[in-house]
């Protein structure tokens, strides 16, 4: 899923137009990075060599090659190598896009509209050109309800695409928005005569046709895929794409077990491994191979927005409707004991759900934040003006013990009482739930949790499923607690409406996964997406940051500012890196084979 981001449009300096004037770039608050005729990212390496065969891993399975339908799931990579969008995002700025599929952008004056005009070199895998048409029938199919759901949140203002002419597509909004724009340029684009006369939630294991630098070559249902380099890709020599996409082939391995993923990667049966596991890369990242060289194993720094990760409520569920039973939850989780025990001291913990950034709020509301909070003073928790919200600690004198009889407290006065070693209520509620795991690994943490709740009454049980299985039982909200990360931007926007609004929570496949249905959130989310400048945006976000803390609708778990990656020693990579990446997507697009 693409991320959006949001930043004030500023054409500034290189000659860049202005409002209602064809331009080949855009700078988003900021003065662009890259003149006009650019040769090239600073963070590739324009002479890397072309050739090779990159083998990587993936846990779980796949049942089809289209990534955009709410059900099954597609390959992995499918997107990054096969589709491509009508600009291109440099990893070095917050948010800068470049002309790949449009050779050029122009934002009406009155900002209801936006017109591309598209590269007339472009071309699908199959030989045609890039049309207005297949751009709008791209945009058309993938809001439709034939397939999956994030898009029509994500596209709402996105009224209407219009074909001006052959190459020439103008999208019209419903409003003005700050950041449509940018979003109509990152629509993926793909070939009509990919879908044919069938409908769009039919075309499963047809192979795509796409504009990218690969093509599916063959693939084996839930087992591997191969992507083979389209000779003719029309972008290679493109500046958005010099230095990229350099390994001929590339196959993705699947695995239903992380320990033997892990063992087959120090076997040498596949080249990469972005490392999660902090107590694997602590102990198990070792071995011959890695003394003599073959692999070497390095932490790379990022400044990336760390987001939100945690233990996620079904608040849907009755047991946690009441929040006091969610806090009581939260204060048994040692999180200073498991990064000690289980984690190596690798991690820090989540404060925010925009954490590692300045986006994250802090300190009592203040300012621009609290005239957006006034509104909503009667209706939201009083905490919010008086008290900084922090993670509970088990650091202090009391420690995990005062942690969990407050715990306790919050149980009594929401009316659950001990019996027979379990909490329950008036009506005979017994207070159990289920943990929903898709990795076995994450039992270890689980495990104390579950033990730290059954000392106060609560009987947590924890279960693994197969990873197809995790992804419905989430979609369809069939689930009591999972574990969960929501990744962030450096520009929050209209990605916010996806996973925090009330118009998500009954949407099959929305990332409201929550169930949150907060008119408080809406509004500040409204903010979010159609702030008019960069310091109104931070204030709204810190504004809708407090608002979800104290909702206290997750256990937050934890974050590390650097990719630990593994690889073996026949593969290289640019001198720089970028600030803002994922290391696999990264590696996919910069790395090359010695």
């Amino acid at each position: 899923m693409v991320r959006w981001l949001y930043v004030l449009l500023i054409f500034v300096s290189f000659g860049f137009p202005a409002q209602g004037v064809a331009a080949p770039a855009m700078g988003l608050g900021y003065q662009p990075k890259y003149p006009p005729n650019f040769s090239h990212f600073d963070y590739v390496n324009p002479d890397a060599p072309k050739g090779g065969e990159l083998v990587l891993s993936e846990f779980g399975n796949f049942d089809g090659l289209n990534p955009f339908l709410l059900k099954g799931i597609a390959a992995s990579k499918v997107v990054d190598l096969v589709f491509e969008t009508l600009m291109e995002q440099s990893l070095d700025e917050p948010f800068s896009l470049y002309a790949h599929l449009a050779e050029d952008i122009q934002l009406a004056p009155d900002k209801l509209s936006v017109t591309f005009r598209l590269n007339a070199k472009a071309r699908f895998s199959d030989g045609t050109p890039v049309t207005a048409d297949d751009v709008k029938f791209s945009f058309d199919t993938l809001k439709s309800e034939q397939a999956h759901p994030a898009y029509r949140f994500m596209w709402n203002d996105l009224k209407r695409s219009v074909v001006m002419d052959k190459r020439t597509v103008r999208f019209e909004f419903a409003r003005v928005n700050p950041e449509l724009h940018l979003i109509a340029s990152q629509i993926p684009i793909f070939s009509r005569a990919w879908v044919g006369k069938k409908n769009f939630d039919k075309v499963v294991t047809d192979l795509p046709i796409g504009s990218g630098p690969y093509v599916v070559d063959k693939f084996d249902l839930g087992k591997n895929i191969t992507y083979k380099r389209n000779p003719d890709y029309w972008a290679k020599d493109l500046n958005t794409r010099r230095g990229m996409f350099n390994f001929e082939r590339i196959t993705i391995k699947y695995y239903t077990d992380d320990t033997v993923q892990l063992e087959a990667f120090k076997a040498g049966e596949f080249d990469f491994m972005f490392v999660l596991n902090s107590k694997q890369w602590a102990r198990d990242y070792a071995g011959p191979r890695f003394d003599s060289g073959l692999i070497k194993r390095e932490e790379l720094s990022h400044r990336n927005n760390a987001g939100m990760q945690g233990f996620v409520f079904n608040i849907r569920r009755p047991l946690f409707k009441d929040k006091r039973v969610r806090q009581a939850i939260a204060l048994a989780f040692d999180f200073e004991w498991s990064n000690e025990k289980l984690f190596y001291n690798q991690y820090t913990r989540v404060n925010s759900y925009f954490s590692n950034s300045e986006l994250a709020s802090s300190g009592l509301p203040q300012g621009a934040e609290l005239a957006l909070l006034q509104p909503f003073r009667d209706k939201l928790p009083a905490e919010i003006f008086t008290a900084e919200w922090k993670p509970p600690v088990t650091t202090g004198p009391d420690g995990l013990r005062g942690n969990l009889r407050k715990a306790n407290q919050l149980l009594a006065s929401a009316g659950w009482k001990l019996k027979d070693g379990v909490l329950q209520n008036e009506q005979g509620q017994k207070m159990e739930f289920e943990i929903l795991l898709a990795q076995k690994a994450f039992g270890r943490i689980v495990e104390p949790f579950a033990q730290n709740l059954a000392k106060v009454g609560i009987k947590a049980s924890y279960r693994t499923v197969d990873v197809a299985l995790y992804q419905r039982r989430v979609d369809t909200r069939d689930f009591d607690m999972v574990v969960h990360s929501v990744g962030q931007s450096q520009s929050p926007g209209n990605e916010q409406t996806n996973y925090w609004h009330s118009s998500a929570a009954d949407q099959e496949g929305s990332n409201n996964i929550i169930g949150i249905k907060d008119p408080a959130v809406d509004t500040l989310i409204d903010k979010v997406v159609y702030a008019a400048d960069r310091a109104r945006l931070v204030a709204a976000t810190r504004a809708l940051d407090r608002v979800l803390l104290h909702g206290e609708y997750m256990v937050p778990n934890w974050y590390t500012p650097i990719h630990r990656v593994a690889y073996k020693s026949s593969l290289a990579y640019p001198k720089k890196l970028p600030l803002y990446y994922g290391a696999e997507a990264w590696m996919i697009r910069t790395w090359w084979k010695k």
